[in-house]
């Protein structure tokens, strides 16, 4: 089955066509408001099979793909306010390409999806019964193309998967099934990113509301004022690290110490971990970030080789020989994750 892959971000729209055996056809990056770049896009593409759309929020309803319909769709835009950036982005896409390709299926690809099976412990925010069941309040995650396709691509039975790109994440996996990870009902929580804060006392917050700021204010600060742009001046990683002052060595030594503690967190929820995996433009290609990363997880069984380490440009095993935990560098492929998904949802629903 030859899958067309529906990439839609706030200010891209990226098209992936890969053929029966997963190989890449045919590639587009396209401007999403640019109709006309789009219907000449698809019009030299082969046909596709089917369509597959990478969607971030599925909220509670959508545990797996679906089948895209009038139904969904009305779904999703009910979510929009969860995901304001990205929600009506993919929303815009899949009625393009719908028009485009009337009669392709089309399914939904969710990246909450595969933390729908967080244990009601990891999933659960100690916040009064009724917020939660007004609001629906609970810890979703996000990213979850990314760790599903990497988690399995390790082909170890508990593995913690770190996406690091200007957002981050962890998940903890264990054969296949999310047990916890560090982003929650938004993805502000957790990890230091690029322009986000990760997770904050939600006390500072309050003080900060009462004592000046508003609220779009807080949100430009902890969203995308903060995080490593807050504390270097630049969300660039690969600019902080090729730096040597005061602001970037806090940068990088913050965002690692957040880092390792979350792998160790993971690492307790699944009780030790078989395999560390690298993934995302930062996990890939900032040798510096999982060299110190690694040295302070020691502890784990985690020992990485340091010319491996400095070479590894795609698919790599960075690790030691002698270490108890593999460490692995994995190319960030959502899009094979995202035909898999399309495949086998069709292939239940034919």
């Amino acid at each position: 089955m030859r899958v067309l892959v529906v990439n839609a971000g706030s200010s891209s729209l990226k098209l992936r066509l890969l053929g029966p055996g997963d190989e890449l056809e045919a590639e587009h990056d396209l401007t999403p408001t640019d109709g006309d770049a789009l219907e000449a896009a698809l019009a030299e593409l082969p046909a596709p099979d089917a369509v597959g759309h990478r969607v971030v929020h599925g909220g509670s309803r959508f545990r797996d793909a679906v089948l895209v319909d009038d139904g969904v769709v009305a779904a999703l835009n009910e979510l929009v306010d969860l995901a304001p950036l990205h929600q009506p982005a993919a929303l815009a896409g899949i009625a393009a390409v719908g028009r485009a390709l009337p009669d392709v299926p089309a399914v939904a690809c969710f990246d909450t999806a595969f933390h729908a099976t967080l244990p009601a412990a990891a999933a659960t925010y100690a916040l009064p019964r009724e917020w939660r069941e007004r609001f629906g309040l609970r810890r979703f995650g996000f990213h979850g193309l990314s760790h599903a396709y990497a988690s399995r691509r390790a082909g170890a039975a508990r593995v913690v998967s770190c996406h690091l790109g200007a957002g981050a994440s962890l998940a903890a996996v264990r054969d296949g099934v999310c047990v916890d990870t560090t982003m929650g009902f938004t993805p502000m929580e957790g990890l230091v990113m690029a322009t986000r804060s990760g997770s904050v006392d939600p006390g500072l917050v309050l003080w900060l509301l009462r004592h000046g700021l508003d609220v779009d204010a807080v949100e430009q600060g902890l969203d995308r004022e903060g995080g490593v742009r807050g504390l270097a001046g630049d969300a660039d990683m690969r600019g902080v690290l090729a730096r040597d002052d005061a602001d970037a060595r806090l940068a990088v030594e913050v965002y690692v110490h957040h880092l390792r503690a979350g792998i160790a967190a993971m690492a307790a929820a699944l009780g030790g971990m078989d395999a560390l995996v690298f993934t995302g433009g930062v996990g890939e290609h900032a040798p510096a970030v999982r060299a110190r990363t690694a040295g302070g997880l020691g502890f784990l069984g985690v020992a990485i080789d340091p010319d491996a380490n400095a070479r590894a440009t795609s698919d790599a095993d960075i690790g030691t020989p002698c270490a108890t935990v593999r460490t692995l560098v994995v190319t960030a492929r959502e899009d094979l994750e995202v035909a898999r998904q399309v495949r086998a949802r069709l292939a239940a629903h034919p």
